[in-house]
């Protein structure tokens, strides 16, 4: 990201000259390291660890995963991160807005650097955008997509149309699974929905191509839990604030395009 400049002083690694973002990863998630890896710049790196829970459902698994965030956070000890990224957005819709923030605010205490949800991420790039009225496509099935829209609602936002994202019949999971076709589907139903901008729900379902493809549907800005995560904690790495202008550059895949070709040759 040019004409940035880093807000704190962070030993720098090998790997990571730039800034090391943590980042803390659903178990069975396999989208969120190989997004990531396209999306941060060649001189920023992460360090991944796995949240984990035994709990039998996803909904159960997703609130032991908050509850258990200072175990998780303690998995990087001391190595000398910039920020942490929770890769994860069901949890912030089931345990809601409030308790998020106390999290937010408890492990930002404990570390001493920025600690940015996927959720909160969604809601600056909203706000960046300066969009009111949004459109979800979802992953989920429907308890956690009514989840998510009460969510949204509860952070100022309006829901105006919800489209479903197709599951495979046969899967490991029944949102990392998913294929980038999946979402390029869906996002078609978004066209005449007059929203203000489009979010791709969950950091599980593969979405950098619809959005390289579709940056925009009847103008509104597409983004996703993922592309909205990776741009929040390039900007925390780089001590800067979110604005839209360095937004709608990363929506049009400014700086990470070539990477997401040259992996997917």
């Amino acid at each position: 990201m040019p004409g940035v400049k880093r807000g704190r002083s962070i030993m720098a690694v090998e790997y990571g000259a730039e800034g090391l973002l943590g980042v803390l990863t659903p178990q069975a998630n396999t989208t969120v390291e190989p997004e990531l890896g396209i999306l941060l710049p060649p001189r920023m790196a992460m360090l991944n660890a796995r949240l984990t829970s035994p709990k039998p459902t996803i909904a159960a698994r997703l609130v032991d995963y908050v509850d258990g965030l200072d175990a998780a956070v303690a998995q990087f000890a001391n190595a000398p991160l910039g920020a942490i990224a929770f890769a994860c957005t069901g949890a912030s819709y089931l345990v809601g807005a409030a308790a998020e923030d106390a999290a937010v605010a408890r492990i930002e205490a404990r570390t001493g650097v920025p600690f940015i949800t996927a959720a909160r991420a969604v809601c600056d790039a909203f706000q960046a955008l300066g969009a009111r009225r949004i459109g979800l496509v979802s992953p989920y099935p429907l308890d956690l997509t009514e989840a998510s829209a009460a969510y949204w609602a509860s952070r100022g936002f309006t829901v105006g149309r919800i489209v479903a994202a197709a599951a495979p019949d046969a899967a490991f999971h029944p949102i990392y699974a998913m294929s980038a076709g999946s979402a390029a589907e869906a996002l078609a139903g978004m066209t005449g929905a007059g929203v203000d901008a489009i979010i791709l729900l969950g950091t599980g379902m593969p979405t950098l191509k619809p959005i390289l493809d579709n940056p925009a549907v009847d103008g509104a800005p597409v983004i996703s839990c993922m592309t909205a995560l990776g741009w929040r904690s390039v900007t925390a790495l780089c001590g800067v604030a979110p604005n839209g202008d360095t937004l709608r550059c990363w929506i049009a895949g400014e700086g990470w395009r070539d990477r997401y070709a040259q992996r997917m040759c």
